[in-house]
Order: C-alpha cells, then sequence, then structure tokens
C-alpha cells in the first residue's frame, strides 16, 4: 500500500484554467507579424515551458534572429496581448470539475498550493475568485529555472512545510510531469494517457477524479 500524501501542488494553465488558448492566440499573433505561422501542434511543444524558453522556440521555428532590446519587446506585446485576451477571467472560466476538489481539500485543512510558469498566475487566481484557497502560490516571478527542472514544484512543497515524496502534482504538459518526477513526487496527468504517460496517473479531466481518490493518496484525517 503506498504512503499517504499531505500536501498538493496544481499546475494553472490546462489544469485550473483552459488559458493555452489564449496564449496560442498571442503568441500565433506575434509570429504572424514577424511573417510566419504557427500551428496548434507547435502550440503543445510551448506548454508549462518559460516566456523566454518559448519565444526562443517560436523564433527558431521561424528561422528568425532579433537583437535583445527586441526580443524583450516582443515579450512586452505578447504579454499585454495575452493579458487583455485573459483579462475577463472569472469562476465559470474553472475548468470542469476542479471546484468540487479544491472545496474538498479545503474543507479538509489539505494544505495546497499552485506551481506555475506563468508570471501571470496571481492575476489568474484572483479572476477566478480562488486566490483565497491556496497556502502558497509559486510562479514565473518566483523561480529562475523552467520545467521540467523540478524547482517550481520543491519551492512550492517547501512554501507548504511538506516534503516533497509527501505531495500529489495535478500537471497538464509533458515538461510539468518530468519536473514532477524529478522532485520525487507523485503526479497525476490531466489530459492525453500518450501524452502524458510518465505520470502515475491519468484523467482526462477533473470531472473524472473523484474524492475517494482523493482519500485513497492524501491524508485527510
Amino acid at each position: 500500500m503506498m504512503n499517504k500524501l499531505k500536501a498538493v501542488i496544481f499546475d494553472l494553465d490546462g489544469v485550473i484554467v483552459d488559458t493555452a488558448r489564449f496564449h496560442y492566440i498571442a503568441w500565433r499573433k506575434m509570429a504572424n507579424d514577424l511573417g510566419f505561422d504557427i500551428t496548434l501542434e507547435q502550440n503543445e511543444q510551448l506548454k508549462g515551458v518559460s516566456r523566454v524558453h518559448s519565444l526562443n522556440q517560436i523564433l527558431g521555428w521561424g528561422n528568425i534572429q532579433v537583437s535583445q532590446p527586441e526580443f524583450e519587446a516582443l515579450m512586452r506585446s505578447k504579454n499585454e496581448h495575452y493579458l487583455e485576451l485573459i483579462s475577463n477571467l472569472n469562476q465559470e472560466d474553472l475548468l470542469p470539475g476542479v471546484q468540487p476538489i479544491l472545496d474538498y481539500l479545503h474543507q479538509h485543512q489539505v494544505p495546497f498550493a499552485l506551481g506555475s510558469a506563468s508570471r501571470n498566475a496571481r492575476a489568474i487566481l484572483r479572476g477566478l475568485k480562488i486566490d483565497g484557497m491556496f497556502s502558497a502560490i509559486v510562479d514565473g516571478n518566483d523561480v529562475t529555472k523552467a520545467k521540467p527542472h523540478p524547482e517550481v514544484f520543491l519551492i512550492a512543497a517547501e512554501k507548504l512545510g511538506v516534503a516533497p515524496d509527501q505531495c500529489l502534482v495535478f500537471e497538464d504538459a509533458q515538461a510539468g510531469v518530468e519536473a514532477a518526477n524529478r522532485a520525487g513526487m507523485r503526479c497525476v496527468g490531466i489530459g492525453d494517457q500518450n501524452i502524458l504517460g510518465k505520470a502515475d496517473y491519468v484523467f482526462s479531466d477533473f470531472s473524472q477524479i473523484n474524492t475517494e481518490f482523493i482519500n485513497q493518496h492524501i491524508l485527510t484525517d
């Protein structure tokens, strides 16, 4: 029988809320302005990684070279467009099944944290009206190493006061699953089994996860 865990860490994009589509729209507009296009398949490779890494990847696809000031200007303009797109997020934008799990963990005093590469995570959680439920928030402003490096999850565990091997991570990206594995944490993939096969468990979305699953893995008494 597996040891029960003591805390939960959630990724944000694609797990709690689907902001990936807004990232894609904003990155694609930037690429179009530079004279090329990016596909949804390419966008999959940008999930869970930093803004700097994403832009480097996109410029590589377009065979574009820019100066450092131009690079920083592109990041700023993409982020401004993205912030416009997410400015109207509200509780209705929570992905199916997420709120009941958050409520259940909260009611049973299971600490949970956010571990996200997004620098806009706090603003997004405020828009969703769930920011006050988290015991800790670790976002792109708090880390120097992007997933698949485990830094974001290790900092979250430290803030929760829990050992890494006592944490359960919910992730939707390959890079995030790898980061959780490297941190020594148990991992639940949210999405496609073929993409997230290295997670300990995979569900297509939170509506498939019931409180019995939570009780099996997390100490709730």
